[in-house]
Parts: C-alpha cells; sequence; structure tokens
C-alpha cells in the first residue's frame, strides 16, 4: 500500500507563507530584517556599554538580541501575510466572515454568518459584541449597505435598549474601512460594557436569530496563505 502524504510540518507551512508573503510584498522581506538589526545592534551595544568582553554577560546581550530580532522578524513577516492574504479576498462576498472567524479577541463576540443578506447583490451585515458595545458591519459600498445597517441598527436597540452601537462599512471607497483594518477599528473603540454587560447583551441578541433572506458562504478561507493565528 502506498504511504498516505504526510501534512507539511509547522515550520514548513510557515516558511511557505513566508515565502509566498516576500513574493508578493518584497517590502516585507526589508522590514522584517531592518526589526532584526535593530535588536542585535541593541543588544551589542548595551553589551559593550553594560559588561567586559571577558564576562560572560558580555556575550549574553548580544545573543538575547538576536533571538529577539528573529522573533521580530518573524512577527513583521506573520502579520505582513495575513495583511496580503486579506487584500486577496477583500471585495468578495464572505470577506469580512472570513477575519471574524480567523482571530476574535476572547472579550469579543461573532460569528462568520451575516445577521443580514441582500440577496441581489450579496451585500451583508455583520454584528460583533464586546466592550465596545454592539458592532455593526456592513459589507459593500452602495447606499444598500447603509439602509442595512440601519435597520439591524433599530433591531438591536429595541432589543438592548442603552447600549451603544456602532455600525461600520467595509470596503474599498473612500470613507470605508479596509479589510485588514478591520479588527483594529473594533478594538480601538471606546470601552462602553463590562464583562457582565457584554454576556447579557450577547444573550439578548443571540434571541433575535439570523435575518439574512438567504444563506452566504462563511467568507473565503484564508488558512492557506496567511498567517498563522495570533493569541491576543
Amino acid at each position: 500500500m502506498a504511504k498516505k502524504d504526510k501534512k507539511p510540518g509547522r515550520m514548513r507551512q510557515l516558511w511557505r507563507i513566508y515565502k509566498i508573503t516576500a513574493k508578493k510584498d518584497p517590502t516585507s522581506v526589508w522590514l522584517a530584517l531592518l526589526g532584526m538589526l535593530i535588536s542585535i545592534a541593541v543588544g551589542l551595544l548595551i553589551a559593550f556599554l553594560t559588561s567586559s568582553p571577558s564576562s560572560f554577560t558580555f556575550w549574553l546581550w548580544p545573543v538575547t538580541g538576536t533571538t529577539t530580532g528573529i522573533l521580530i522578524a518573524m512577527i513583521v513577516m506573520s502579520r505582513r501575510a495575513e495583511r496580503n492574504a486579506y487584500m486577496q479576498i477583500e471585495g468578495q462576498a464572505g470577506a469580512v466572515g472570513a477575519v471574524l472567524d480567523s482571530q476574535i479577541r476572547k472579550r469579543w463576540s461573532a460569528v462568520p454568518t451575516p445577521i443580514a443578506v441582500n440577496a441581489k447583490t450579496r451585500e451583508a451585515v455583520y454584528r460583533m459584541i464586546g466592550p465596545a458595545g454592539v458592532v455593526l458591519i456592513g459589507e459593500g459600498s452602495s447606499p444598500r449597505v447603509t439602509q442595512m445597517l440601519e435597520d439591524e441598527g433599530r433591531k438591536a436597540q429595541r432589543a438592548v435598549p442603552g447600549v451603544t452601537i456602532h455600525k461600520l462599512k467595509v470596503n474599498q471607497d473612500q470613507g470605508g474601512i479596509r479589510l485588514h483594518a478591520l479588527l483594529k477599528t473594533v478594538y480601538k473603540l471606546k470601552k462602553a460594557l463590562t464583562r457582565s454587560e457584554v454576556s447579557a447583551v450577547l444573550n439578548r441578541l443571540s434571541a433575535l436569530g439570523n435575518s439574512a433572506a438567504m444563506p452566504i458562504p462563511k467568507g473565503i478561507d484564508p488558512n492557506k496563505v496567511r498567517a498563522p493565528k495570533r493569541k491576543v
């Protein structure tokens, strides 16, 4: 019997991701190298300023700087890989769902399935719930998305009166939020709810169900090309 193909290991997967990123985004390589070199230089500088060349501490600082530099380079490449992956799917139906399905902070709750969908245009509205309140995310740039956001905002306000409702639009037009900047924008919103209040709001809005008129793909899964998930 033929042996089954083994899945590539973690390091091989990372290397493949970094090669794809370097090819599509050459700037990422220079940024990663710059971060690594700065870290090594800082380690050497501290070693010369604080220790004698014959001491153990003198050699410890360069090693620490090199290790830290490698870590910085990996972080830079991972984030650039993630950004490029999202830019590839930007503008496609379900792209916001792919973001919500990939990396959400523990205190936030979201599902990759939209709560409302326009059957003809496939423009959609998604919902996140967290310390900033309720965040409604419109996918698309037409006036219909604005109306959908307003409709879902009124439903949420009736279900959880007094809770802050944010409305964001993800698109490539002027005034819209780029896909790769979505979560960063959400996490910068001002805190309005405690942990227990977030749970109460989540329970109430979950009872509303999903008003989407038709099923929509959860999103283009960027696992094949994106960077590994980050724990935050």
